[in-house]
């Protein structure tokens, strides 16, 4: 990669990470669990947006990064390490699925992308739904130290938010990337995955 491509993905690597952080900082809503507490937010939709524009590895990263950093400026911090390996995962499957498996930075038609899209964003979330909880559930039990039913019930809770969080997100980064996609591609901002 030439260091004027390097330079535009770090650019844009830390631009998504922004828009991470602004998804979930400022597009959020709290929802109070006793003493604990859980989100709907759209930081996720700009965690995949980034994979799917950046690829797996930045992807992952300006999600962890932005996402972690916004754990640790809104009374989510003892949540930072959890959000930071599984923002990660959600970039890293997503980006293997839209850009290795469906070759996303190549040319296709529309529908092609569209589908490719759809899979990538619905396989990093799908990851999400599934681990969110049960990474949350060894976390308030091992590292919080809580009851065992206590840790159980709030992973469900926690559950029915990751699974909202996760279908906005399919839907929100989907129409954003596929929308971008074109734009970036004439101005010779988008850069291929490789």
């Amino acid at each position: 990669m030439k260091n004027n491509q390097k330079t535009i993905r770090l650019a844009q690597t830390a631009l998504l990470a922004a828009l991470c952080y602004i998804g979930f900082q400022f597009f959020r809503f709290d929802i109070p669990i006793g003493t604990e507490k859980t989100a709907i937010h759209f930081g996720n939709t700009f965690c995949v947006l980034a994979a799917l524009l950046l690829g797996g590895l930045n992807g992952g990263l300006a999600g962890a990064i932005g996402m972690s950093i916004a754990d640790l400026t809104s009374g989510y911090a003892t949540y930072a390490p959890e959000t930071f390996v599984l923002k990660l995962c959600i970039g890293l499957i997503a980006g293997l699925v839209a850009h290795k498996i469906g070759k996303l930075s190549k040319e296709h038609n529309k529908k092609y992308i569209l589908i490719w899209s759809i899979a990538g964003a619905a396989c990093g979330m799908l990851f999400n739904v599934v681990a969110d909880p049960v990474v949350g559930y060894f976390y308030k039990r091992y590292i919080f130290g809580l009851d065992v039913d206590l840790a159980a019930a709030l992973a469900k809770i926690s559950a029915v938010a990751t699974f909202v969080n996760a279908l906005t997100s399919v839907f929100f980064a989907t129409l954003i990337y596929n929308a971008l996609r074109p734009v970036l591609k004439k101005a010779g901002l988008y850069l291929e995955v490789k």
